[in-house]
């Protein structure tokens, strides 16, 4: 029987080993699509306790909390911090199997120190011994960032934002990691909002605009545009429903953005036009700046209304949503192709019934494009949905050119899902090896798994990064 969270976890051949030992263990992290606070990060800030770190804004372990029967006042409420960990604590014994119940425990060892095991029992131990740490070591948001080896990370930011916190980072010398922002105009296209108004509003201030059609959006975007593109900016992010087009003429877009305007509604089918002319729109302004875009698609957002509408968005009641035939992911990459403005694209299907579809539809535009199958996403986030990801991509593509895992993430702990991917992709290349599905040639296969870990990334985004043979010590291991 193996040792739980072993050195050898994850990796059950010795080419395997040698792999990520040698090669993966240490390189450093760039991670190009997070959901972190740069005002946190700006402002470096300190936290008081485990559940202020561990728990808060952290809807994968809320949705876990729910399923174990335990009350919203421990999960979102007013609860004392110590009451929730506890109650985390419980929840975590029952979710052997679960993606979190690595995390957390990877967490506990590479953060804290620990290499128990959290539960009820010994929850108040935990907890102790994580507030001692939290205050004697001063842990923050950018000791996280160091000690993680991460080099770059790109945050999600608002066409609106002034990106203050971003020029206050990047003045700081003695931060020397790269935090840039990343376009997301996702509020842009949500017309059937309730604040669409008064987002427009704050959009147009920003823009030094006024934003009376449809037309006028775009040119406010574009402008926005511009300002990030100044700030460093070099990927833009966008979650549509579907990955499909519904054409819509400028005038009838006009009509509908008229209609919402005078305090209408969406009519059936105008939904699938806007995002379709947002996607547009979006590929010519990454284009035309040498920009990565990324399109997320296939999440139901909000399936509990009532409680979705009583704690707000991204509170762990979004699940996997309508899924897209490859016909029609197919007809959109051709459309993009037509207009000359397919550049560099990642797509994240969140349905794993989609990944040979994808693979096989993005091996017909490949070329200049460049187009990326992005990472196992969310709710695929584990041994099967990364192994059978990396396996599908690798038998209709090109699995050295892969860009890699990304954190996806609110919580400066979660750096340890770059480790969980790297030992996932190291033992799945060291079991080919090993049944001679590959050669065995540790140096060949390890400049590969490198790669994947960090260069190819580099090189896809363009970020001003040197790329690396090998790694920096961090918070995941030391040089070998």
């Amino acid at each position: 029987m193996k040792e739980f969270l072993g050195d050898d976890f994850l990796l059950d051949t010795d080419m395997a080993r040698r792999l990520y030992h040698r090669y993966a263990q240490s390189m450093p992290i760039v991670d190009y699509h997070c959901h972190l606070s740069v005002q946190e990060i700006a402002q470096d800030r300190r936290f008081t306790d485990m559940a202020e770190l561990w728990l808060s804004g952290d809807h994968y372990k809320w949705r876990l909390m729910r399923a174990a029967g335990v009350d919203e006042r421990f999960i979102t409420g007013d609860a004392p911090g110590e009451e929730k960990f506890a109650q985390w604590a419980g929840t975590l014994e029952r979710a052997v199997g679960n993606p979190l119940y690595h995390w957390s425990h990877l967490e506990l060892r590479r953060y804290f120190g620990y290499d128990g095991i959290l539960n009820r029992r010994t929850a108040g131990e935990v907890w102790r011994l994580c507030s001692e740490k939290l205050e004697q070591q001063q842990i923050s948001a950018r000791s996280l960032i160091s000690r993680s080896g991460v080099t770059l990370l790109c945050t999600t930011d608002d066409p609106a934002d002034d990106l203050r916190w971003h020029r206050l980072i990047r003045e700081d010398e003695s931060f020397s990691v790269q935090v840039l922002p990343a376009f997301r105009p996702d509020a842009a296209m949500s017309w059937e909002k309730e604040d669409f108004a008064s987002y427009l509003l704050r959009l147009g201030e920003a823009a030094e605009s006024k934003i009376d059609s449809f037309a006028a959006l775009k040119r406010a975007l574009e402008k926005r545009a511009d300002y990030f593109d100044r700030a460093g900016c070099r990927t833009a992010d966008l979650s549509v429903d579907r990955a499909c087009f519904t054409p819509a003429g400028e005038e009838e877009l006009e009509k509908i953005f008229a209609r919402v305007s005078a305090g209408g509604g969406l009519l059936p089918g105008d939904r699938e036009k806007i995002q379709s002319a947002f996607i547009l729109l979006l590929s010519d302004i990454c284009a035309r700046r040498g920009w990565v875009m990324q399109l997320h698609y296939g999440c139901l957002r909000g399936a509990d209304s009532r409680r979705s509408r009583l704690l707000g968005a991204d509170t762990g009641f979004d699940c996997m949503g309508a899924g897209t035939q490859s016909h029609e992911l197919a007809q959109l990459l051709d459309r993009l192709s037509q207009a000359g403005t397919l550049g560099k694209l990642v797509l994240y299907s969140l349905l794993p019934g989609e990944n040979a579809g994808i693979d096989s539809v993005i091996g017909s535009f490949q070329g200049k494009a460049s187009i990326q199958h992005g990472s196992a996403w969310w709710f695929n986030d584990h041994i099967r949905g990364i192994r059978d990801h990396l396996t599908g991509l690798a038998s209709q593509g090109l699995l050295g050119n892969f860009i890699g895992m990304l954190t996806d993430s609110r919580s400066f702990l979660s750096y340890v899902r770059h480790e969980y991917f790297r030992r996932l992709l190291c033992g799945l290349i060291g079991q080919w090896a090993e049944a001679g599905e590959c050669p065995g040639d540790e140096a060949y296969l390890g400049g590969l798994v490198q790669d994947i870990c960090y260069n190819n990334a580099v090189r896809y985004f363009g970020f001003a990064l040197e790329e690396t043979a090998g790694g920096r010590e961090n918070v995941h291991g030391c040089h070998e």
